[in-house]
């Protein structure tokens, strides 16, 4: 707060675990910048955790963060637009999550910020993040290694080195946050017979009641690992809603350009194979939903309209292309709007092949993975 208040610029990290009340910090903290008539940009590596903060968007959306990043990426941001007058009049930022996101995006802002206030003052450009006052904040401990095409194997062996790494000293610092603790019976699922029942009556209890009640998908959701467990689960609840299912697929193909022509045969990629491919970033062959179910958006469509990564709405019709449907979450809750088709190709470099798809891009969140 001293840093705000006299302008000096500053960068701060928040290491908590899980349960220390970091969101609490963070509210606090935009209170008490406000009360002054100032501004502070809210933040978060992820959709789910963004929904948690006081005006809250993800770092991506807020920043226009590169989606593939690199050693020398820069945001994307116009100067001609009103990102760079807002961030001018920004008293501080707070980034929650911090370590769920790659290094190079932190460098991206750092480098972006430099450039925007150099012009207000040379010296700025020598300052990190341009001098403005960043606070980020997250658990380290709640990240397991992850690696690209690694299977289960490579991934728990390559976690077993780093915890013994930080066994002997070779990693970190002092640990303050060991503790043993109770867990509460009326957190645990006890029934080993049905836990996915178990769990959706205790997140979702008289659901057909509550949906019904804007306030209800807003206070709740279920976090998953894999998207193998999102899907069980979300196919559980739907079965939950009367009306028909409304099934939306998507246009697969290949990007020729990928190939020599010479080279490419179309034959060894039929469509049943394109569709029954799960790549990274992209919504999945074939979308099931239903009247008053909860969807989340997996794309940026109308920032100005609250439409980007991570809002969450309530489907209140659904036609042959277009998806009618209700805002419930951030700051244009209430607001109608229409979730179109849309071309989509996937971020990652790494895949094999290059699938542009014509999908709806949403997901179904009852239960999202984490």
């Amino acid at each position: 707060m001293t840093a705000i208040k006299n302008n000096e610029g500053g960068v701060f990290f928040v290491y908590g675990y899980g349960g220390t009340c970091k969101t609490y910090l963070w509210k606090t903290l935009s209170a008490a910048v406000r009360c002054n008539a100032q501004i502070v940009l809210n933040v978060a590596s992820s959709g789910i955790v963004s929904l948690l903060l006081t005006g809250g968007r993800t770092a991506h959306s807020r920043f226009i963060i590169p989606m593939v990043l690199f050693e020398f990426s820069i945001c994307s941001i116009s100067p001609g637009s009103e990102l760079p007058s807002l961030l001018r009049k920004t008293s501080s930022i707070i980034w929650d999550e911090a370590p769920m996101i790659h290094k190079n995006a932190f460098k991206a802002l750092d480098r972006t910020l430099k450039d925007i206030f150099q012009c207000d003052n040379p010296r700025n450009s020598n300052l990190p993040f341009g001098g403005k006052v960043i606070v980020f904040g997250g658990d380290f401990r709640q990240i397991l290694h992850v690696i690209p095409g690694g299977g289960r194997q490579d991934i728990i062996m390559d976690f077993a080195k780093w915890l013994l790494d930080i066994g002997e000293g070779k990693l970190g610092g002092f640990n303050d946050g060991k503790a043993i603790i109770d867990i509460p019976d009326d957190l645990l699922i006890n029934d080993p017979n049905d836990h996915i029942g178990s769990l959706i009556e205790f997140v979702y209890p008289s659901i057909l009641e509550g949906c019904n009640i804007p306030e209800y998908f807003q206070e709740r959701a279920i976090l998953a690992p894999k998207n193998e467990v999102v899907g069980k689960i979300n196919d559980r609840l739907l079965e939950f809603f009367p009306g028909d299912e409304v099934e939306y697929l998507s246009s697969d193909k290949l990007c020729e350009y990928e190939f020599f022509h010479d080279q490419f045969d179309a034959s060894l990629y039929s469509p049943d194979v394109l569709n029954g491919l799960k790549v990274l970033g992209l919504p999945n062959y074939k979308l099931v939903l239903k009247v008053e179910v909860p969807v989340m958006l997996l794309r940026n469509i109308d920032k100005k309209n609250g439409l980007w990564n991570g809002t969450r709405l309530q489907v209140i019709s659904l036609a042959k292309r277009v998806i009618e449907a209700v805002i419930i979450s951030e700051s244009n809750i209430e607001n109608r709007t229409f979730i179109p088709g849309m071309n989509l190709t996937p971020s990652e470099k790494k895949n094999l092949i290059q699938i542009p798809k014509k999908t709806i891009s949403i997901s179904c969140l009852f239960c999202n993975d984490n």
